[in-house]
């Protein structure tokens, strides 16, 4: 059993990637897709599948690499965690390495990224952040 779903996913993303794997296997959720979703939207992975590994469902999520293998997701870096929730204002959020990289935020909307929250005037529980 996992208690923090999210890091687990964050976590095989993070070592699929210094390893220079191909594809990414992840049990799947609601939470899970819609944050890779976001990812791929944003151009950090290539393509997500569902699929059914040992009678569970599973995303396989293909790895983006650019120039020579050098992968997309250079680094992860989990925020709220299920000991301490970190929530903020549309006004309050920040800026990942000054815009390089993209903050994930669940907000009463759904989940959507820091510039779109931004944009739409939400604040809400910051997930994690990518770059």
């Amino acid at each position: 059993m996992l208690t923090d779903p999210i890091s687990d996913l964050l976590v095989r993303l993070r070592n699929g990637s210094q390893r220079r794997h191909d594809t990414v296997s992840v049990p799947a959720s609601k939470l899970k897709r819609a944050i890779l979703e976001l990812l791929k939207q944003e151009g950090y992975v290539h393509d997500i599948a569902d699929a059914v590994q040992d009678g569970h469902p599973v995303f396989t999520v293909q790895m983006r690499y650019v120039n020579e293998g050098q992968p997309m997701i250079t680094g992860l870096q989990r925020i709220s965690k299920p000991g301490r929730r970190v929530y903020v204002g549309s006004k309050d959020i920040a800026k990942v390495r000054n815009g390089i990289g993209m903050a994930i935020l669940s907000t009463s909307k759904g989940i959507m990224t820091d510039q779109e929250s931004r944009k739409n005037g939400l604040g809400g529980e910051v997930l994690c952040s990518v770059w």
